[in-house]
């Protein structure tokens, strides 16, 4: 844990080195320190927040993965099982084909920030109409909530007014960190560290989960209800990093499945270390959707899918084979 904290650290203070002007370790930390430093608007302003929504959004979807498989019982659940992503997408998509911009920049995360919590609010009203509400009825939901939404985004996309509005939409919901501020990090910094707090301080009932239901009951766990915390948690937390970034998939998949591969299945370790991984993970792609072809620019979504769907499926097979070997 410690050594992966101090090659987090080492990871954001190259992100912020690295670019079209690579800088020195010495001088990123100068124009942090200093704001009168010739390299502080390209450090501050430019890199620092990029390199921090990273960070954040990649800690906050790979712990929420982490979380999805303990209560779904299914490494093969990630944080947009419950649909709030699409939620999310479809608030942000309303926001850029209208062309709405009261709030300015803050328009489109807060228009995404209102989907996902429409989404979630369908979450907990599914829990309200159905007192014995399952994981497998939050799956339905979200299945259907999924498929409405993409059904919303289509029709919205078909009837764009410009050719720019339909490039602005495809390029959010492929995911970018392109252009983002310290208001994407304050916007979605408060819901992410409340749901995270909440999800951490349940590792106890997450290893309970993993033994299954009755498992957990004759334990003392209230299932139903801890199920339904962590689901609305979590469905907060997803809904505040896709909000900032647009959807970027594999973190909250292929991140805490390594790390379990890793360090076995105690919450109370795989919980934070996922986080931290998570966020490595997404600084580096980040890093290399901006560097790999330069000067052409890939989204950060694009390349996380390109390494996230062939290292998932070298984890799968590789899982497969020590079952294999063990039977």
């Amino acid at each position: 844990m410690a050594a992966t904290g101090v090659l987090l650290v080492a990871v954001m203070i190259a992100g912020v080195s690295i670019g079209p002007v690579t800088l020195g370790w010495w001088e990123v930390l100068h124009a942090l320190v200093d704001a009168d430093s010739p390299d502080s608007p390209l450090v501050r302003d430019v890199r620092a927040p990029r390199v921090v929504v990273a960070g954040v959004v990649g800690a906050a979807l790979a712990g929420v993965g982490a979380v999805m498989q303990a209560v779904f019982r299914n490494p093969l659940a990630d944080p947009g099982i419950t649909g709030v992503a699409s939620g999310a997408a479809v608030g942000a998509v309303v926001v850029l084909v209208s062309g709405t911009t009261v709030l300015g920049s803050a328009s489109v995360p807060l228009g995404a920030f209102a989907g996902a919590a429409v989404a979630a609010l369908s979450l907990l009203l599914v829990a309200r109409m159905r007192a014995d509400a399952s994981p497998v009825a939050f799956v339905l939901v979200g299945i259907t909530v999924g498929s409405f939404c993409s059904a919303v985004t289509a029709a919205l996309v078909a009837n764009a007014p410009t050719d720019s509005a339909v490039r602005s939409v495809m390029f959010w919901v492929n995911g970018d960190l392109t252009s983002r501020t310290w208001t994407d990090v304050w916007l979605s910094l408060p819901p992410i560290l409340l749901g995270a707090a909440v999800l951490v301080s349940r590792h106890r009932v997450l290893d309970a989960l993993l033994l299954g239901e009755p498992t957990a009951t004759s334990m003392g766990v209230d299932v139903r209800r801890e199920q339904l915390v962590l689901l609305l948690a979590g469905a907060l937390v997803t809904g505040a990093a896709v909000a900032v970034t647009g959807v970027i998939a594999f973190v909250g998949l292929v991140v805490p499945h390594a790390v379990r591969l890793v360090l076995g299945t105690r919450h109370r370790i795989l919980l934070p270390a996922s986080m931290l991984s998570g966020a490595i993970f997404l600084i580096l792609t980040d890093l290399a959707a901006r560097m790999l072809f330069d000067p052409v620019v890939l989204q950060t979504g694009t390349v996380a899918a390109l390494v996230g769907s062939p290292v998932f499926a070298w984890l799968v097979l590789r899982s497969g084979s020590h079952q294999a070997d063990a039977a």
